[in-house]
């Protein structure tokens, strides 16, 4: 009896308990599955290509203009040769017109000829979106410097004028270039001087840069090679007032020909002081770098009797007419005066505009879209490719050109075409 009376207590006192609980709060809905994230669309406007190349687009947007840089020495002793490319490739844009209703500009820049300077300048160049190809740079310093810089970011550079052999030899996507090599040029100097001229003792110089060291080095192991005898190889320090002392070691030596690789200040200097350090009857003979009138205006009748080289003069057309006018009514010069590569540089900036038209595209938002990857191997690609300097091809490594060079001699303040 006891017992059953303190379970019905225990049950009661239970009961009361669960009566006094609050309520529980209604089970929570569950919430409606989420319908799964969509893909993030590609920037608005921006085509399908920039997605899948290596180096994805620049993004003209419109009022912008599509940008073609070139690095050249615009001040200092070799400032013809940055002055005449600019020159040039202002012509080219001006003659290429319009794409989509964007326009093409120049953008030259002063790399001073230098490494330091191409290198500043191609990070400021691959510092601007709207950048998307160099016509440069025009020294194989400047070139060697800059490469790099432009191969991180995808801008193909096409050189009017950098020689040096090894800068086709270090594995850049995006180096090309329409002049002949040093390896050519080298070897055609010292057959000339051996064959045609018959010097069997020549001094070589060089101005201790890449383009003028390479190529002095050539020739004195391709004059070598012909059985000539080399009597100095040695590297000066460049835009010096006067070389006298090296010249008269040299003297001594009795070469019948100095051989310089360098560059204009540095040639009128040599030029100049060879005639009054024992060497007057020995010739003066430069390369491309030597070549056009800041030369002859440095040296004046000392200069008569020296030999340089140029790339072969562009073949007659109506177009390279076209241009030599233009040219001449815009600067009061004539092409090929300042520098022999007038013509190369109108066509290295002709050459990137063009194959920026070809892989370009039109955003839904009236931005240009251009694949850097895709322009970087259409310039490498050009093949058989007409400018008024002469017809070119790219493939595999980048000399586009396998011509070599056309020589020069000084007569009457003139240079005149000896081959």
């Amino acid at each position: 009896m006891k017992k059953h009376v303190y379970v019905s207590l225990v049950v009661l006192f239970a009961l009361l308990l669960a009566s006094c609980a609050p309520a529980a709060a209604p089970a929570a809905e569950a919430p409606a599955a989420e319908a799964p994230a969509a893909e993030a669309p590609a920037a608005a406007g921006e085509p399908a290509v920039c997605a899948t190349d290596d180096y994805g687009c620049a993004k003209i947007e419109p009022g912008q203009t599509i940008k073609i840089g070139m690095g050249s020495p615009m001040t200092g002793g070799d400032s013809a040769f940055g002055i005449d490319a600019e020159n040039s490739g202002k012509i080219a844009v001006a003659d290429f017109g319009e794409f989509e209703g964007f326009q093409f500009e120049l953008v030259a820049e002063d790399d001073t000829g230098t490494a330091e300077g191409g290198a500043a300048v191609a990070n400021k160049f691959a510092a601007d979106p709207t950048v998307v190809g160099v016509a440069g740079h025009l020294f194989s310093g400047a070139s060697f410097a800059a490469a790099p810089i432009y191969e991180e970011v995808g801008i193909p550079m096409l050189s009017p004028s950098a020689t040096n052999p090894d800068l086709t030899k270090q594995g850049f996507r995006v180096f090309n270039r329409v002049p002949f090599t040093d390896a050519l040029q080298g070897k055609a100097a010292a057959e000339y001087m051996y064959n045609v001229l018959g010097f069997t003792k020549v001094a070589f110089l060089h101005d201790s840069q890449d383009y003028g060291k390479g190529l002095a080095e050539i020739a004195a192991a391709e004059f070598e090679a012909l059985g000539g005898e080399v009597v100095e190889l040695l590297g000066i320090v460049s835009k010096e007032a006067d070389y006298s002392p090296v010249l008269s070691t040299i003297a001594a030596k009795d070469p019948e020909a100095v051989y310089f690789g360098g560059y204009t200040q540095d040639a009128g200097v040599i030029t100049n002081n060879m005639k009054t350090t024992g060497l007057e009857n020995a010739v003066f003979f430069g390369c491309d770098g030597t070549f056009g009138t800041d030369y002859l205006n440095r040296t004046a009748a000392n200069g008569e009797g020296s030999y340089h080289a140029t790339p072969r003069t562009p073949p007659d057309t109506p177009e390279k007419a076209a241009f030599d006018d233009a040219y001449m009514e815009a600067y009061g010069v004539g092409p090929g005066e300042l520098s022999p590569f007038t013509w190369n540089s109108y066509d290295t900036t002709t050459a990137l505009m063009e194959k920026v038209t070809e892989v370009a595209v039109l955003g839904g938002d009236g931005a240009l879209y251009i694949p850097r990857g895709a322009l970087v191997d259409a310039v490498r690609n050009l093949t058989n490719w007409t400018g008024i300097s002469g017809t070119y091809t790219c493939p595999p490594v980048g000399d586009c050109n396998i011509e070599g060079p056309q020589f020069w001699v000084v007569e009457n303040g003139e240079f005149v075409a000896v081959n």
